[in-house]
């Protein structure tokens, strides 16, 4: 198990993140990490507590663009991200369903059924 990231609120204005990740190492694990996070987020993330982590981590998008030295070229550029992965992931349902896989999507706040059908 790796951390993505550990936010940490040890008192009013002392706010501290960790990760396991060294993106000066290897930069390819921002879109990696990207990419397997928006898959959960379609899937597993989904149970209940999904409206506060999402939240939390648009807080932290926005703070990270409130300290940025240009927000609208950041936006663009995140934008951009977004939609790469957003296309590669709809390619990959495309042909998951292809080869006969079944895809169920749950709305917000919706959780899967306990019985099998």
């Amino acid at each position: 198990m790796k951390k993505i990231i550990e936010v940490l609120q040890y008192g009013v204005n002392d706010i501290r993140f960790r990760t396991d990740y060294d993106v000066e190492k290897n930069p390819q694990v921002v879109l990696d990490v990207a990419a397997m996070t928006t898959m959960s987020m379609m899937t597993s993330l989904w149970g209940g507590n999904e409206t506060s982590v999402l939240a939390m981590i648009r807080a932290l998008a926005i703070a990270d663009l409130a300290a940025s030295v240009n927000p609208e070229k950041m936006l663009k550029e995140m934008g951009k991200a977004a939609a790469g992965i957003a296309k590669s992931i709809q390619e990959a349902k495309k042909q998951f369903e292809k080869a006969g896989g079944r895809i169920t999507t749950f709305a917000p706040n919706v959780q899967p059924g306990k019985t099998k059908s």
